[in-house]
């Protein structure tokens, strides 16, 4: 297996509200992400996968831990040449297409944007073309250029945020719940276009999501985060075939099922962490089999694997 493009190694980010209260946001996670691959990281609301995407890429500045990219630490202070590298080779796509969008900006700008602050071209007939190019890609038009986001649908607009991150021809992007607030099939066309240009690219994916069965579908390898924990990972077939952790039970067992006969039968299991008896602070990370593991104690991770 070749070297990880990205290594996150017991990244803590906390913040600090008041002298009295801290939120503790995210709670010694460790992850890698192989080049060419998608890592799916999954999640109720409020469990920190956002958190992780944006300290990863130092929109905030982690409590403590290490983030290693392409060879390089990222999570401490960074020379010229460091913070140069993580801003073209790392790109985000947001949750929100329209709030991530400078309204009074044309789709020429906001998708060149980038190339403008790196002056990654020679002459303006050039951006003109990478623009139109990108467009393309992305199944847009190169007349769209010259409008603004507001002329566009909302899978029309994730697409220009989607073109924004490639035309930088990043090693990695972070996909932060970046089909949640569009329609189930406008998400199908989205997530195709997404391993397309994976395949094309070569580009390795943090996929973030709160919709199992997309992550089932696009990712490689899946990481479960509760209250700030990581608390199972392992490759999708891993996580689906044989969830360990109870609260990966509990998720699994809330999909949907498309065949009314079987979704009649289909029980979910509650998980509810206060009265569960767990403390992920006292857990530590166990080897399931392969790639997968699981946090739990000694004694957790023996009731869960022979029960």
């Amino acid at each position: 297996m070749s070297e990880p493009l990205l290594q996150v190694t017991d990244l803590v980010q906390h913040f600090r509200i008041s002298r009295s209260f801290t939120v503790k946001a995210v709670n010694g996670v460790s992850f890698e992400i192989y080049p060419g691959e998608t890592y799916g990281l999954v999640g109720e609301s409020g469990s920190g996968k956002t958190t992780i995407g944006r300290s990863i890429i130092r929109l905030y500045d982690p409590t403590g831990g290490h983030v290693v990219f392409g060879g390089k630490e990222i999570s401490g202070k960074m020379d010229a040449e460091t913070r140069n590298m993580l801003r073209t080779q790392m790109q985000m796509i947001f949750q929100d297409p329209m709030a991530s969008l400078n309204p009074r900006k044309k789709v020429s700008d906001i998708i060149g944007e980038g190339l403008d602050i790196h002056h990654q071209y020679a002459s303006r007939q050039e951006r003109a073309d990478m623009v139109s190019e990108m467009l393309r890609k992305v199944g847009l038009s190169p007349e769209h250029a010259s409008r603004y986001p507001h002329q566009f649908s909302g899978g029309q607009r994730q697409r220009v945020g989607i073109a924004r991150a490639l035309i930088m021809s990043p090693r990695l992007i972070i996909a932060d719940e970046c089909i949640s607030a569009l329609d189930v099939s406008i998400q199908a066309q989205v997530v195709n276009l997404m391993k397309d240009i994976q395949q094309e690219t070569g580009c390795a994916y943090l996929f973030i999501a709160h919709d199992l069965s997309m992550v089932k579908y696009i990712s490689d390898r899946i990481g479960v985060l509760h209250k700030g924990y990581m608390v199972e990972t392992g490759t999708t077939e891993e996580i689906f075939a044989n969830p360990v952790h109870p609260y990966t039970q509990s998720l699994l067992s809330a999909i949907p099922l498309p065949n009314p006969v079987v979704e009649k039968q289909r029980t979910s299991i509650t998980y509810d962490y206060a009265s569960s008896g767990i403390d992920y602070a006292k857990g530590t990370e166990h080897l399931v089999e392969g790639t997968h593991k699981v946090l739990a104690t000694d004694e957790e991770f023996l009731k869960w694997t022979k029960g």
